[in-house]
């Protein structure tokens, strides 16, 4: 089954000034990451607004990114909603469509104990076919629940096509559990832009990083050289896209990330309500901030 790996790029969705998903700004977007040498596209994740889009909405950026890969690079859909049915749905509809794998980020808001959440992933992926691979998505700042290293080797046991962990919080300890899950045999990529490099010294398989769509360059910087051995220049490549996740607030504003790819030729598109975008002042602080890096 395909796994994850490299730079993994959790895109954002472009909205229109009237509210719809930007398709040609979307096809722009995934050309750009493509050309730009990232290994893998994650649309429909938190970076890509994905509460704030319907299934209907969610099920055409799935087909618009994947047609516009055609298999040049991996593509894992982020299918995880508020409701398990339609979790269900939107993987099916990722698989119908030819995504290479889905990523489930874990039921959110309310509070689930370690059989609840051990059962919505196995019922999740029996709506699968066995071979087609699922990341747990495991954010708890944000979805609430988080996912024990003990709770990750029951769910991998329990579900054959559970590949590995999407895991989006700073603790390296954590990820050093994570590692060990099936007996070593289990993709861990963090979505801790900083802490790229570090994590591949762990074993990791990649990062799953917002910043790097604004700026795919310094994070295939840092995977080509971790790679190739080289890790002076790794760890200089680092340095640099960490100067970049600073700039982009770790990727806690995705308005920031729309308004850099429009700098850089790319049409970011609107943020979907309550979100907001930036106002003209700030457009024009944030230019000034990154035009040496433009």
């Amino acid at each position: 089954m395909k796994k994850l790996y490299g730079v993994i790029t959790a895109m954002t969705t472009p909205f229109t000034a009237d509210n719809k998903v930007d398709v040609a700004a979307l096809e722009a977007q995934t050309e750009y990451l493509i050309q730009k040498g990232v290994q893998c596209l994650y649309p429909c994740g938190t970076t890509g607004e994905m509460y704030l889009m319907s299934a209907e909405e969610r099920e055409l950026v799935a087909e618009t990114v994947v047609k516009k890969a055609a298999g040049r690079v991996t593509v894992f859909i982020h299918v995880g909603a508020m409701d398990q049915d339609e979790t269900i749905r939107l993987a099916q509809h990722a698989q119908k469509i030819g995504a290479d794998g889905v990523g489930v980020v874990t039921p959110s808001y309310f509070t689930v104990d370690e059989k609840a959440m051990v059962e919505y992933y196995k019922t999740v992926c029996a709506a699968l076919p066995e071979d087609f691979p699922v990341y747990v998505y495991v954010i708890p700042q944000l979805a609430h629940n988080d996912v024990s290293a003990e709770t990750m080797e029951k769910i991998a046991a329990a579900c054959k096509n559970v590949v590995g962990v999407k895991y989006s919080f700073a603790d390296m300890r954590r990820i050093n559990d994570y590692l060990h899950v099936r007996g070593g045999n289990f993709s861990v990529v963090p979505g801790a832009d900083d802490l790229f490099l570090p994590c591949l010294a762990c074993g990791c398989d990649g990062v799953v990083s917002g910043c790097s769509g604004p700026f795919p360059e310094a994070f295939v910087n840092v995977y080509k050289a971790f790679q190739s051995g080289d890790l002076a220049a790794a760890r200089k490549a680092q340095v640099e896209a960490t100067k970049l996740v600073k700039v982009m607030q770790f990727g806690g504003d995705m308005s920031i990330f729309k308004n850099i790819l429009t700098f850089r030729g790319v049409p970011g598109g609107h943020m979907r309500k309550p979100l907001m975008d930036l106002d003209e002042a700030d457009v024009a602080k944030l230019k000034e901030t990154v035009a040496p890096y433009l």
